[in-house]
């Protein structure tokens, strides 16, 4: 998987030290309620579809550019589901980095779904109570938008990702 030009400079000259990325993830709904995700190429496990964001890229438009590269359709954030931090991510090249994720929930708007870069093996729309086997994290960042009433999830305290209030 080809990784962001920026990024590629970046690791020039930091080598393969711990970065820290912003990224998007979406929370896609049609129409019917069903769900998009996309099968990782890199460990073959059904994920939400997004990415890392470009410098100075606002994340909405990150996000939408992301689905559209990714799964070959448009969509419209309709909100902020949550913002949480990854655990920490070493790739098979050494590289480690840590996320900033930042999870809308979306409308699907056109274009049909399809895998449309080499970053998924597949990607299929999915009812939400018959999903593939997802990680416990990836479900959770799921569910959350997906029950997400306008007030955005967040950890406090090293709790889990609750709802201010």
């Amino acid at each position: 998987m080809a990784i962001p030009q920026f990024l590629a400079d970046l690791r020039s000259v930091v080598g393969d030290r711990l970065l820290w990325l912003s990224g998007v993830a979406a929370v896609i709904v049609d129409d019917d309620g069903r769900v998009l995700l996309g099968q990782r190429a890199d460990d073959g496990h059904w994920s939400l579809i997004g990415g890392i964001l470009d410098p100075g890229e606002q994340p909405a438009d990150g996000l939408v550019r992301e689905v559209e590269e990714e799964a070959g359709v448009v969509v419209r954030p309709e909100l902020l589901a949550s913002v949480t931090v990854s655990p920490e991510v070493v790739f098979d090249n050494g590289d480690r980095c840590q996320f900033l994720e930042l999870t809308f929930r979306c409308r699907w708007v056109s274009g049909e779904a399809r895998v449309n870069d080499d970053e998924s093996l597949d990607i299929r729309w999915f009812a939400p109570d018959a999903l593939p086997e997802l990680s416990p994290r990836i479900l959770n960042r799921l569910t959350q938008a997906l029950e997400c009433r306008g007030e955005t999830a967040f950890v406090l305290d090293g709790g889990p990702p609750a709802l201010a209030g």
